[in-house]
């Protein structure tokens, strides 16, 4: 099968070895936009608030500060996959999205066919907005919905209502939108399993393509971290989270979704191919604020304040806070460790037999962790990647 046949999406299924490392020579661009209403409780990412200098006029320098950013960027390309993140994309115009899109297909070039996703909150999707999009060349969206139960919505800060999320996937489908994932958060302190249950049956019932689920979080530093360290919040129970993890791997498996990374599923075709990109250790541009890019096996990460970000830009400097050279055997353990959150794993190389024969990689396979296919190495048990990747990091040369 040849490479454009992978990139369209067609065939092989999700969890395909082929796809997996097809998309290692797949070329993508992340956009990151930092603007939301407001920030959840649980959130570390690059995010600007209303309140925290996010006004309209900040707005429309950060859209020329990434037009600047983006003509930085020496010869890349064609690209297969354009990823807009954040912050929360569907704030900004759809015109705003269309411009930057026309940025990438000047420099870079845009693939016929490549795919084209934006993230968005239920509370900000209207069909105008939606159709806009769509004509802009959106292909994809990622809807923010977390629960579909009301009082978890509440604790997790979200502004929308059950009813507001599967709506937003009526309008994706009612604008032709290629593609329509929701992402979930399952384990929170404020639910029980039963609530988790009734939000994953509405979830496969509002017939999305796509679904990724991840578990909350403690992050250093956000509100939440700060509640569950003065003993106002309780700390999630990861025992808690396992079980509904499980619960929502048989139901969505029931329901024809293909578990190919441990927190994504699809059905056939419906693979995100930027993120197979990234877990191939494939080579992508990022532009924005706090934005993290790899190529040619440099890994850069930008500036996270935004008042930092639009001096250095408007000053014709690329916006860096740090640059890492990923070769030799750090390159490798990040090969692994990327490759080992897919369901089709990845080829398991000098590094990978070394974990294989290793003491703890014993004890991974009697407590049937992982397992060799072929050539490749596989998490039999995705929950416990985490500690795989552990692993992969305490390895040296000199242990193999």
């Amino acid at each position: 099968m040849s490479d454009e046949v992978a990139v369209m999406g067609a065939d092989p299924a999700p969890d395909s070895p082929l796809l997996a490392d097809a998309a290692a020579r797949w070329r993508s661009a992340y956009i990151h936009i930092p603007f939301c209403r407001r920030r959840c409780p649980y959130c570390d990412f690059a995010v600007v608030t209303p309140d925290e200098g996010g006004t309209p006029d900040i707005v429309r320098r950060y859209r020329a500060a990434l037009a600047a950013e983006i003509g930085m960027e020496p010869e890349f390309g064609p690209l297969d996959a354009v990823n807009f993140g954040g912050g929360t994309p569907s704030t900004v115009a759809a015109g705003d999205v269309a411009e930057v899109l026309t940025e990438l297909d000047n420099c870079f070039a845009i693939m016929p066919g490549a795919e084209v996703s934006l993230e968005a909150n239920p509370e900000d999707w209207d069909l105008p907005l939606a159709t806009a999009l769509v004509e802009a060349g959106i292909t994809r969206v990622s809807l923010g919905v977390q629960s579909f139960a009301d009082d978890t919505l509440e604790k997790l800060g979200r502004t929308h209502t059950p009813e507001q999320a599967t709506a937003a996937v009526e309008v994706a489908r009612a604008a032709g939108v290629g593609s329509v994932g929701i992402d979930l958060i399952f384990g929170s302190a404020y639910e029980s399993l039963e609530s988790w249950e009734g939000t994953v049956e509405t979830a496969l019932n509002s017939r999305p393509d796509h679904i990724s689920v991840y578990a909350l979080t403690v992050e250093l530093g956000t509100a939440l971290s700060r509640a569950v360290r003065s003993g106002v919040e309780p700390a999630p129970d990861a025992d808690f989270q396992a079980d509904a993890y499980e619960l929502f791997g048989g139901q969505a498996a029931r329901a024809g979704f293909i578990h190919y990374e441990v927190s994504n599923f699809a059905l056939p075709g419906h693979h995100v191919r930027y993120n197979l990109s990234t877990w191939a250790q494939g080579d992508y541009v990022a532009f924005g604020l706090g934005a993290h890019g790899h190529r040619a096996g440099v890994r850069r990460r930008n500036v996270r304040r935004l008042d930092a970000y639009l001096r250095m830009v408007e000053a014709g400097e690329r916006p860096e806070a740090g640059v890492e050279q990923i070769e030799g055997w750090a390159g490798e353990q990040e090969r692994l460790m990327l490759g080992l959150r897919r369901t089709a794993g990845v080829k398991a190389g000098a590094i990978g037999r070394c974990l294989w024969e290793s003491a703890y990689g014993v004890q991974l396979r009697e407590a049937g962790a992982i397992d060799m296919q072929g050539d490749r190495i596989v998490v039999a048990r995705p929950l416990l990647a985490d500690d795989v990747a552990r692993s992969v990091l305490s390895l040296s040369p000199g242990d193999c």
